[in-house]
């Protein structure tokens, strides 16, 4: 059986459920008080302290 190849709007679709998939993961073991806190060198955890600057500064 020959492999086709996708077209464009069905590569797009996959690339973002599977990047939608591996966000929901990375924000579902999360929870406060828990062990399984994310890693301080994890990007999100440096986007949320980035974010939370640009906030105060904001007010």
């Amino acid at each position: 059986m020959g492999v086709t190849r996708l077209k464009r709007k069905d590569r797009r679709n996959k690339t973002v459920s599977r990047v939608e998939v591996q966000f929901l993961k990375l924000g579902r073991n999360i929870e406060l008080g828990s062990k399984s806190q994310m890693p301080k060198k994890s990007q999100i955890t440096k986007n949320n302290e980035i974010l939370n600057a640009l906030a105060t500064d904001a007010k």
